[in-house]
């Protein structure tokens, strides 16, 4: 399969994941995106297409911490320390968009790390 082939499919698939998940005021949307090397997260309120709350590995705040980490840890780091983020601005509860990508790996360690630091989904 190539390069292109592979995007397509996700992209197929986050389609299909978004016909059935939409964020709202009271529960926005965990958006994750996935690249070769970092990891990205949004909370998005789609009612209004906002961005309330973002992070990624690029931040100042992340880059020092996982500075020589894997990325599987690196999303780890990322994901609590957005959750810690989204819970300083009042949001508690989000509904969890993986993006098309499958549940395992860096995106299924930011859901978990999320979780743990007190974010709800």
């Amino acid at each position: 399969m190539s390069k292109r082939d592979s995007r397509a499919i996700r992209k197929v698939r986050h389609r299909r994941v978004r016909r059935k998940i939409a964020g709202t005021v009271s529960r926005p949307r965990l958006c994750v995106f996935r690249s070769l090397n970092h990891i990205h997260a949004q909370l998005i309120d789609d009612s209004r297409g906002r961005t309330l709350v973002s992070m990624s590995t690029l931040d100042s705040q992340v880059r020092s911490k996982v500075d020589g980490m894997v990325k599987a840890k690196k999303a780890e780091v990322v994901g609590t320390l957005f959750a810690e983020r989204a819970l300083g601005k009042g949001i508690k509860q989000a509904v969890f968009d993986r993006g098309g990508y499958k549940y395992h790996g860096r995106v299924k360690a930011l859901a978990e790390a999320a979780r743990q630091a007190g974010l709800e989904f």
